[in-house]
């Protein structure tokens, strides 16, 4: 994907030189899929824009993650082998010249899904590590772990529902704008019921608080926009039941991208996604690891102003993420 994006830059960048200033460059709405992260009320929306008064933005993104890691020492051993298929409607309304009131809605399916012939053929063809993957057997469910010689989670049973509802505000702290360049920096808060499944990890069983500053710097040039935008925050976290004696209460995340757009059509973009572990008492990286992604893809914009994200992401820190996730996102502002 890497590759292919880069591609597609080198062949805009012998177009002739075009404006580009209604190709604003925005982040990716996604989080970490991890079965043992995505649980938890990491906010997706990361957006220093909020959504002018009276007008109401929608989302829809879908997540699809191969998840394939196992490792074991002496006193633990994991093993998360599935796929994940993560729907998300949200939408936000603006109130006033400075504030908005969102909700989020998941639908979580786990199942053996269909991507491991592919991943181990691409991993073939670009001599990449299969990481244990070619000769683990194909397209099943199978998360476990297991410490002290004690099953602290079990799940092989495909199934799907919904997960855990968020709910959210902003604030807009300043906005900039004149005909070369757009500047915002803006407040965010979000509010996670236990509403999804906890026993099938279709939510944590605990109520999450975050809050977060989100930044973004856009300028406008002859050879089209320019992006820079990220975000830093924190989340509270009550118990849950996934992992309870391990569990953390707080957690720190943050973002940060860059992009490019040619033509008021089209934008190339990179972002990275990171938090601090959700677990402690464990020497695998999948439990009480920090983590560490990388999206990369880009944005097409649609006739009637609709917002195509398209995305693959990667994990920078090895385990704590999935391997390989499919992004897509889908936004229009009514």
């Amino acid at each position: 994907m890497t590759r292919l994006v880069l591609v597609l830059i080198l062949i805009c960048s012998l177009t002739a030189p075009c404006l580009a200033e209604d190709m604003e460059i925005t982040p990716f709405r996604t989080v970490n899929q991890n079965p043992l992260v995505q649980i938890y009320g990491l906010p997706g929306e990361s957006s220093a824009a909020i959504t002018p008064a009276g007008r109401l933005t929608v989302n829809l993104t879908q997540d699809i993650a191969s998840n394939y890691t196992t490792s074991r020492t002496t006193r633990e051993r994991i093993n998360l082998d599935g796929e994940s298929y993560r729907w998300t409607l949200a939408a936000r309304y603006g109130i006033g010249e400075r504030f908005e009131a969102g909700l989020e809605i998941p639908y979580v399916v786990y199942g053996g899904g269909f991507l491991d012939s592919f991943i181990v053929d691409w991993h073939k063809v670009f001599g990449l590590p299969q990481g244990g993957r070619d000769s683990a057997p194909r397209d099943r469910l199978n998360f476990f772990y297991e410490k002290d010689g004690v099953r602290k989670l079990s799940m092989s049973k495909a199934g799907s529902g919904i997960g855990d509802i968020i709910l959210s505000g902003g604030m807009n702290l300043y906005e900039g704008r004149d005909s070369n360049s757009h500047d915002q920096l803006a407040l965010r808060t979000s509010l996670k019921f236990p509403t999804g499944e906890s026993s099938s990890l279709r939510g944590s069983g605990s109520t999450d608080f975050t809050l977060s500053l989100c930044g973004a710097m856009n300028n406008f040039t002859e050879w089209g926009s320019l992006g820079l935008f990220g975000s830093l925050g924190g989340m509270a976290m009550s118990d849950g039941d996934v992992l309870r004696d391990q569990q953390k209460n707080l957690a720190a995340f943050g973002s940060l991208g860059i992009g490019w757009g040619p033509a008021e059509w089209i934008s190339f973009k990179f972002q990275l996604n990171g938090h601090t572990a959700f677990y402690r008492g464990s020497s695998l990286d999948e439990i009480s690891s920090n983590s560490l992604m990388l999206i990369s893809g880009g944005a097409l914009k649609l006739p009637g102003e609709y917002l195509l994200d398209i995305g693959v992401s990667e994990d920078v820190a090895v385990a704590t993420a999935p391997d390989v996730a499919f992004h897509l996102g889908l936004s229009h502002k009514f």
